[in-house]
């Protein structure tokens, strides 16, 4: 039988919920669908946001020869083959390509040619953030449009689009659960009811803690796993984030994706405490570039407890954010006048530059932040 999220799957816009920010009026891909404007481009978010969805929705505007791939287990082969289709053929051929993060390099320059040419209508998806992981001569040719996660107004709504019957208990319960990921929460729905029959926060919860609803690695389970590891990392508990660092491996996750959050954790949480850190995390990160799995896993597990037993310290990441709060409250402040560059006479006789001094202990900051304190 169909799985329900597929057979809920809205077919045009005007069922399609969320992502107000791109499909609403006067919004670039509703202009993109009703002016039929065909064009390749990237899809980045969080799971179950809608992309799949979007990216079908305007596909199925034109009158073009349509496949979806996922690049997981997509060859190359198979992609000539959708060219050679489009040899014998006088449509478009669009193609989306799911997780096009898991393309290596010479896959994707594979795909350059026909996408510059226009021959491939290339519409990605993927979870991870485009400019680290699509590369740049492919990314210049497509526009990026970003998903955002679903609010709980949203997820209510996609809820009822199911007609499950469940009371609002329930509703809030799984709002809350799937986090704004609604593939996961029509899942729970459908595997709920499977079981039980009837949907209450109790059988949500028991159909939750059955391991073989685990159904996505690459959805909830993915960034649960990262969270653990990440946050068993900040407590310093080695153990676990080894632990958890071999269930992401043993999953399959992309080492390069846990490589690169060993480098963000190495500026967030370990910070000024030890800045060898971040040296360190790099490094991981270039030998899991330059040797791959599986010897690259000696080096994560290597980076992993190195990071665990550092020392913490997030003031600089805080304060960043704190400065950040108040240029976005103030808006550009005005720069005191001896700090400010003069590189011209006049701009010396009005005052710029005028009483710097290299070393001074007096408060440098804009006079409406004057006493501010970040770290």
């Amino acid at each position: 039988m169909e799985p329900l999220a597929s057979r809920i799957r809205p077919l045009n816009l005007l069922d399609y919920v969320g992502q107000k920010h791109l499909v609403s009026d006067g919004k670039p891909l509703k202009i993109a669908i009703e002016s039929k404007h065909l064009f390749s481009f990237l899809l980045w978010g969080p799971p179950g946001v809608g992309k799949t969805t979007l990216a079908r929705i305007y596909s199925n505007n034109f009158d073009a020869n349509y496949h979806e791939l996922s690049a997981v287990s997509a060859k190359k082969e198979e992609i000539r083959d959708i060219l050679k289709l489009h040899d014998k053929s006088d449509k478009p051929t669009i193609l989306l390509l799911d997780e096009i993060h898991r393309f290596n390099k010479a896959q994707q320059d594979f795909l350059l040619p026909y996408v510059e040419t226009g021959k491939l209508i290339l519409i990605g998806a993927t979870t991870e953030n485009p400019s680290f992981e699509v590369i740049p001569a492919l990314l210049s040719r497509c526009r990026v449009f970003i998903l955002n996660e679903l609010t709980d107004e949203e997820m209510s709504e996609i809820i009822d689009k199911t007609k499950a019957p469940l009371d609002e208990k329930a509703k809030e319960w799984l709002v809350q659960m799937a986090n704004g990921d609604a593939r996961q929460a029509i899942t729970m729905i459908e595997n709920t009811l499977s079981i039980y029959k009837e949907i209450t926060v109790e059988t949500l919860k028991e159909a939750l803690q059955n391991k073989y609803l685990r159904y996505d690695k690459k959805g909830e389970e993915h960034y649960n796993t990262i969270s653990a590891y990440i946050k068993s990392m900040r407590a310093s508990d080695a153990n676990a984030a080894l632990y958890y660092l071999a269930r992401m491996i043993d999953s399959g996750e992309d080492p390069k994706f846990i490589a690169r959050r060993m480098v963000i954790f190495a500026s967030e949480d370990i910070g000024v405490a030890q800045p060898s850190a971040l040296i360190y995390a790099n490094e991981v990160f270039r030998a899991v570039e330059t040797i791959g799995l599986p010897e690259c896993q000696i080096s994560l597990a290597h980076g992993t407890v190195l990071l665990a037993k550092a020392p913490k310290n997030r003031s600089a990441c805080d304060g960043f954010f704190e400065a950040l709060k108040d240029v976005k409250a103030h808006g550009n402040l005005p720069i005191p006048m001896s700090l400010r560059n003069a590189p011209t006479k006049f701009m010396k006789e009005i005052g710029y530059g005028k009483g710097y001094e290299k070393y001074t202990k007096d408060d440098l900051l804009p006079d409406k932040l004057k006493g501010k304190i970040y770290i």
